[in-house]
């Protein structure tokens, strides 16, 4: 079988190829010219070069596969010019189902993420069936997850797609080489310069159950369902601690009101623009993301797809473990 990896050169898009090899299969992954290709060194994959914007490229990516895993996703919390996260998102999305179908492919497994998904008020897990609308959304990487699932469920439903999705949490792990938005929390926290936090929650998932998680649903999902695919629900305060123990330091003791930390956010911001500099680690959109308690239950992908989770521990020891042996951490 060949099967087509979008996002490859990423985070949780390499672990799905090593996943993929893990069970023998050789899959081609779509690069972009310019992407930075160290998670696919010495691993003998097919490379086929395109760009989620260039519907040719696609075409011929597609061409002769019988299953695509759409993981290719513009995730940043700022941008200053959010058409990007659009395009790629969104209008990529809609131009690699459109190529899949026409090539063919009998199978496809497109990455969405917990984002997407309504949140409960009590702080008790969501899951796929918690409501939400396009207005419960907060920022643009949000906006664009939200419009590019309803973009493949309305494929599903109108044209046929054989496409199921899974809805990853938080994974952290190794060879997050960007890093993400999660990764750089990890690191931040590692090196001791998180002094403080906001009172929050997050789902902490390894990504290696993620990618496994994302072969179970292309071998037992149902096409057109989505499934949660997550890990342990903590609070900031306890991961934050878990990873100062994981270097031998004292916790952050420190709680901050969110109130208080917002124009601390619009000033990274601020300067961010004014000196066309990376994404700034404190965003506005992730602040008021983190008024929320984003906490998920697996309980639907467990039973269907034989999902399993490690302990959240595990998942930030490998990438605390990675991320210092990368050199990130000094």
């Amino acid at each position: 079988m060949t099967s087509l990896v979008t996002g490859a050169t990423g985070f949780v898009g390499s672990a799905v190829v090593r996943a993929l090899l893990d069970a023998g299969e050789v899959p081609r992954v779509l690069v972009r010219a310019a992407s930075d290709r160290r998670n696919l060194e010495g691993l003998g994959v097919d490379l086929a070069e395109g760009d989620l914007r260039d519907p040719g490229s696609l075409a011929r990516a597609c061409r002769g596969c019988q299953a695509l895993f759409h993981v290719a996703a513009d995730y940043r919390l700022w941008v200053p010019r959010p058409e990007e996260i659009y395009a790629a998102n969104v209008d990529g999305t809609r131009a690699l189902m459109a190529a899949a179908g026409a090539a063919g492919v009998a199978r496809i497994v497109y990455t969405s993420s917990v984002a997407t998904l309504g949140l409960n008020p009590d702080r008790s897990p969501a899951d796929e069936a918690t409501p939400a609308s396009l207005a419960d959304m907060i920022g643009h990487y949000k906006r664009s997850k939200f419009l590019a699932e309803d973009v493949v469920r309305r494929m599903v439903r109108e044209a046929g797609l054989p496409a199921v999705i899974v809805n990853p949490s938080m994974p952290l792990g190794p060879r997050d080489i960007k890093p993400t938005p999660t990764g750089r929390l990890i690191v931040e926290a590692a090196r001791g310069r998180i002094p403080a936090f906001v009172d929050t929650g997050l789902n902490v998932v390894h990504v290696a159950d993620v990618a496994a998680g994302h072969l179970l649903a292309f071998e037992r999902g149902e096409l057109g369902e989505r499934y949660i695919l997550g890990g342990e629900n903590l609070a900031l305060a306890e991961i934050l601690g878990t990873i100062a123990r994981l270097r031998g330091r004292p916790p952050p003791r420190l709680r901050l009101p969110h109130g208080l930390v917002l124009p601390v956010a619009y000033a990274a911001e601020a300067w961010a623009r004014l000196t066309r500099g990376a994404e700034p680690f404190l965003t506005v959109d992730g602040l008021r993301m983190s008024r929320k308690w984003m906490f998920y239950s697996s309980a639907k992908a467990e039973p269907e797809l034989g999902y399993k989770a490690r302990p959240a521990e595990a998942a930030l020891a490998d990438a605390v473990a990675w991320f210092r042996e990368a050199g990130y951490l000094g």
